[in-house]
């Protein structure tokens, strides 16, 4: 059996890594808050994944998401200072990869800004996440992602949900022509997993989480309860890619 594309978890904790690990995905995308969207993970947890990883043999596994707050993606200088100091510590421990994305106030790709975080990511991987989704013109924002050497794009096809952008994903992988890869995310079920791959891109990323009760929270403590990885998911999800 061959997996017909490449499969990224987005994972939070490092119950999430071994789910990931233990189902063979291709790779995680590293992140805290993922109800967010996602941020910057801490320190400890890039360093916790990457030994994960390592102990597993799974060298360039952990690509670690690097957004230094959420709502937009246009950022002040000093919060480019503080994601470029955050690639270059996450690159220092072993990560494989990172995730980024800067706009201008104009709703284009930020090209000094991302040729700056590509510089800190010093050879590794660098994925343009979905900021993709905001920009308004896409394929003129892949001829730039290829200009400036990203490895791959992440989008929905500017949908919600990727399922309902496969047009746009479709334009998108075609347009790419093997010169920058393209992976599919937002909203991703594992019903909709053939659709999505239908459409040529060359990955899927999936958060597969679950929501579970936790212990005892309170007052300044939030809900008790939290997202994980659920491995009938991921499992699931693999599976559903794998062709003969």
């Amino acid at each position: 059996m061959q997996q017909a594309l490449a499969v990224e978890i987005a994972v939070q904790d490092p119950a999430g890594v071994r789910v990931a690990l233990d189902a063979s995905v291709d790779r995680i995308e590293l992140c805290s808050a993922l109800s967010t969207g996602g941020l910057t993970p801490s320190a400890g947890l890039i360093a916790a994944a990457v030994a994960q990883a390592e102990a597993a043999e799974r060298p360039g596994f952990v690509h670690v998401l690097v957004r230094p707050r959420g709502g937009g993606f246009v950022y002040t200088p000093e919060e480019l200072d503080v994601t470029i100091a955050d690639i270059r510590g996450a690159v220092a421990v072993g990560a494989g990869g990172v995730v980024i994305g800067a706009l201008d106030a104009s709703g284009a790709i930020d090209v000094d800004a991302t040729a700056r975080l590509i510089e800190a990511a010093d050879g590794v991987d660098v994925t343009f996440h979905r900021a993709m989704d905001a920009v308004a013109d896409p394929l003129g924002a892949l001829e730039t992602l290829v200009g400036l050497g990203i490895t791959r794009i992440l989008s929905s096809g500017g949908e919600a949900r990727s399922v309902d952008g496969v047009g746009m994903l479709a334009a998108l992988a075609a347009e790419a022509s093997g010169r920058i890869q393209v992976m599919a995310g937002g909203g991703v079920r594992v019903v909709d997993l053939q659709a999505i791959a239908a459409t040529g891109v060359d990955a899927v990323h999936l958060s597969a989480r679950a929501t579970v009760t936790g212990t005892i929270s309170g007052p300044g403590g939030g809900d008790d309860s939290y997202d994980v990885t659920s491995p009938d998911v991921v499992r699931e999800a693999v599976a559903a890619l794998r062709v003969s």
